[in-house]
């Protein structure tokens, strides 16, 4: 088990397109190992407000509020600061590099000397169940393997929080669910707090936190569920 991560708290986040509230003022503590899960309809702002988190978010949004992780406020830090992993529909893997390759790319600088930085490789493979495939090429992995070396990938960053936007809709119904526990383990057993965007209720009982749904409540702009 690792040493558990700090806390991630929004404080007071609010998020408005063209002078129109989204959501907000919204509050919410993820604890270490936590899932927070953010439902509604399309268009409420819930991929925005990952971006929001991540320092990403596109200039036509207008957002307030603060984001931290234990004592370090991150909306003021550039997005390679924040020190935030986040995975996304598509596994991006980079279709240049071997399986491997793209594994290595997330490793910090730190990491060192270079048999350090292999065995750190071998083992994500290995509990990704994919000892042995650190020279293939990505595109000669299945869909639910290249979701696996895109999870590894990202937590081999060594982040301090997950954000997962909507990382289990592209998959079919049976490796969805092998996937999401795959991620969820993961998260908890690093002690991650972690963020989930999802249509999907059954995701949401997966990831067992608490439900803000976004874009229902009559003032505010979010309840929880």
């Amino acid at each position: 088990m690792a040493t558990p991560h700090a806390a991630l708290r929004l404080d007071q986040v609010q998020l408005s397109v063209g002078g129109r509230l989204l959501f907000g003022p919204l509050s919410a503590t993820v604890e270490p190992g936590q899932c927070l899960t953010l439902m509604g309809p399309s268009g409420c702002g819930k991929s925005s407000l990952l971006a929001y988190m991540a320092g990403t978010l596109e200039s036509a949004f207008e957002a307030s509020g603060g984001v931290s992780i234990g004592p370090r406020a991150l909306v003021s830090l550039p997005p390679e600061k924040r020190r935030l992993g986040i995975l996304f529909q598509d596994d991006l893997l980079f279709p240049h590099l071997t399986v491997g390759g793209n594994l290595a790319f997330a490793l910090p600088a730190s990491v060192r000397p270079m048999v350090a930085r292999q065995q750190r490789i071998d083992q994500a493979l290995a509990d990704a169940g994919l000892a042995g495939y650190a020279k293939r090429d990505p595109a000669t992995l299945s869909g639910g393997q290249r979701a696996r070396v895109a999870l590894m990938r990202t937590l081999l960053a060594e982040p301090e929080a997950l954000l997962l936007d909507e990382p289990f809709s592209k998959l079919d119904t049976a490796l969805r669910a092998d996937f999401r526990r795959f991620v969820f383990d993961h998260a908890a057993a690093q002690g991650l707090p972690t963020v989930l965007v999802s249509h999907d209720e059954a995701d949401a009982q997966a990831a067992g936190g608490p439900v803000v749904r976004l874009g229902l409540a009559q003032s505010g702009g979010a309840e929880r569920a």
